[in-house]
């Protein structure tokens, strides 16, 4: 009987640890979404709507699809640098944990609290950290640093989404306004108290 080659016996060794280098990223959204999923349909809910802003749904299932990128790019710097738990792993994947654990609180900030500002705070601190990543895993492996490229583009929309729902929450001159030539429900009101003072006043005189 012919005996399995030792790089095939390894690949099968290492599959299971690749699976769960691309399923733990995916454990924050599933999370978010399982215990928030009734308040997730709102987050986009301000008083000037952005009419190229995608749906919650759309949103996560790219959020879903850039985090089972990186996990995997995240199990290339770990073979690489000889796997197991070594000193060697400190920094890259140490990083690596932090950004993750940012960019959970993020979808927490956007979809749950519907906070804008904070979300867009919290994005250009992710995205720092992931440019340093990417420096980081170049010299290790440079597949994995390449795959954070999308990463990084999907962070840019996020930001510049954030940025817009921050800025039409709270800049008045943004804020929607009745048309030209038509009055207010408001002003409609005080015209016609105003007229009815002035008839008030004539008969008394």
């Amino acid at each position: 009987m012919f005996s399995a080659s030792p790089d095939l016996a390894f690949s099968r060794r290492m599959w299971p640890l690749g699976a769960s280098f691309v399923a733990l990223p995916l454990l924050g959204p599933i999370l978010v979404w399982l215990f928030t999923c009734h308040r997730i349909p709102g987050w986009c809910e301000v008083p000037k709507k952005l009419s190229w802003c995608p749906s919650h749904k759309i949103l996560l299932l790219v959020w879903t699809t850039i985090y089972s990128i990186m996990g995997y790019a995240s199990y290339l710097v770990w073979k690489d640098l000889g796997g197991g738990f070594g000193w060697p792993l400190a920094l890259p994947l140490g990083l690596y944990a932090v950004q993750l654990a940012i960019s959970w609180i993020i979808l927490i900030f956007f979809f749950v609290v519907h906070a804008p500002g904070l979300t867009l705070l919290h994005l250009l601190l992710l995205y720092g950290l992931v440019v340093s990543m990417a420096f980081i895993w170049h010299p290790i492996n440079k597949l994995a640093a390449l795959l954070l490229l999308p990463y990084l583009a999907w962070l840019t929309m996020t930001a510049s989404i954030a940025y817009h729902l921050w800025r039409d929450s709270f800049c008045p001159q943004n804020q929607p306004q009745p048309p030209r030539g038509r009055r207010t429900p408001e002003a409609l009101g005080h015209g016609r108290g105003g007229r009815m003072a002035r008839a008030g006043l004539e008969e008394t005189i």
